[in-house]
């Protein structure tokens, strides 16, 4: 008989804020924020302490709306390098305990303590000390038989908690909650299964497979499986390597000429792959298209964007573009869809409250007062004034911590 996993899931506790208050410990105890642009009151919060949290501050929020709510709110530009520093140093504390450990975000990754010869708990407990003597860094850590329900555990209590999830608890810890909690349910599969009146993780839990499946595909049987609390994946220490690029294909049954066809698997290609960049908290900047024709030719076109993307909208109509301007109507036998050149979400938030919010926030009071002109004066007035100027992003950071961070911390 093949003993009980046991995994770990570790979460730190406002990644960017700790660091900085490790940093500067005068910090501590204060609201502050991450986000571009301080001195100007503009940007937007990629990140903030328990402190700000507690006074209506939260991640996204344009800066001038959080010192609003919070007046005493300290802002810290992001310090990218700083935190990957301390994150290399915090991953190679977790190997101390055992190899198997997967990073899956530059601040979370899951470990697997099966083998390990003291007890989950105290190994928890001498982990978190480790990290608060060792880097000041605080985290919250799940412990479960798999990675979804140590994923889960690991947000039931924050900051600095250890929280235990079995299998036979899940009925009562997690059933009861809103669907949309769930780890893997994004906000759009949300909106899908209230449609259906499943509103709780323990109705999706009691869902017919196969009623499930017809709305979400295969993803609708997996949530089945994870809201019973069922997971198979494995801790693998090098997958953190497989995301330069994130893409999805399909092979038709027969070969497709119509346009609407070939567009719905478009649809449903790019809609996987948007799923598997937020599970992975990504965005990228290039799409790529892939055609197999009905003669086994295959033809790559990608297209680099100005800026990063991860919404399905988006993806979808690169695609389509690229659809368009490549394919001649020549019978189809596979299509492709594939984002590339990817980088972490909050760091596409940096770049976006550094280089975007500015413009963003002129249109928007431009915007407001042609409005009041065109109701004091008509809407014809200003006919030259409807044209917006878009200005570039500038160059954007092209590494991410999927791509750099691993070697840096094994190699040390």
């Amino acid at each position: 008989m093949s003993k009980a996993k046991v995994i770990f899931h570790v979460d730190m506790n406002s990644f960017y804020a700790s660091v900085e208050m490790a940093y500067n410990p005068s910090l501590k105890g204060k609201p502050i924020a991450i986000a571009g642009n301080p001195e100007q009151r503009k940007g937007i919060v990629v990140t903030s302490s328990y402190e700000a949290r507690a006074e209506g501050v939260k991640t996204t929020m344009p800066l001038w709306e959080a010192k609003k709510l919070c007046p005493s709110l300290i802002v810290i530009r992001p310090n990218f390098e700083r935190y990957r520093e301390v994150s290399a140093k915090i991953f190679r504390i977790l190997t101390e305990m055992t190899d198997l450990v997967e990073p899956i975000s530059i601040d979370e990754g899951f470990m697997d303590v099966t083998d390990t010869q003291h007890h989950p708990v105290d190994i928890a407990h001498e982990l978190q000390r480790t990290l608060l003597e060792r880097l000041d860094i605080p985290c919250s850590i799940g412990i479960g038989p798999n990675k979804f329900l140590a994923k889960t555990a690991s947000d039931m209590k924050k900051p600095l908690g250890i929280t235990i999830l079995r299998k036979r608890n899940i009925e009562e810890k997690l059933w009861p909650l809103p669907v949309e909690e769930m780890y893997g349910v994004g906000a759009k599969t949300a909106e899908k299964l209230r449609k259906m009146n499943i509103t709780t993780i323990g109705e999706l839990a009691q869902t017919d497979s196969y009623t499930l499946a017809q709305l979400l595909g295969v993803n609708g049987e997996r949530l089945i499986q994870r809201a019973n609390g069922h997971d198979n994946r494995v801790i693998d220490p090098d997958s953190v390597h497989d995301f330069k690029s994130i893409g999805n294909s399909e092979t038709l049954p027969e070969d497709v000429t119509d346009v609407t066809e070939v567009k719905n698997v478009l649809s449903r290609l790019s809609e996987k792959v948007a799923d598997r960049l937020e599970r992975r908290k990504l965005a990228g900047k290039s799409v790529q298209l892939m055609i197999r024709f009905n003669d086994r030719t295959t033809i790559t076109r990608s297209r680099k964007l100005e800026s990063f993307i991860s919404a399905l909208e988006d993806i979808l109509l690169v695609a389509f573009d690229l659809l368009e301007e490549h394919w001649d109507g020549t019978s189809i036998r596979l299509l492709g869809v594939t984002m590339s050149d990817l980088l972490e979400k909050d760091e596409v938030l940096e770049q976006l409250s550094l280089f975007t919010y500015e413009q963003a926030l002129k249109k928007s009071k431009r915007d407001e007062t042609l409005d009041k002109l065109k109701e004091k004066y008509g809407k014809e007035t200003f006919p030259n004034l409807v044209q917006e100027e878009h200005t570039a992003p500038k160059k954007l950071l092209s590494t991410s911590f999927q791509k750099d961070f691993l070697d840096d911390f094994k190699t040390k």
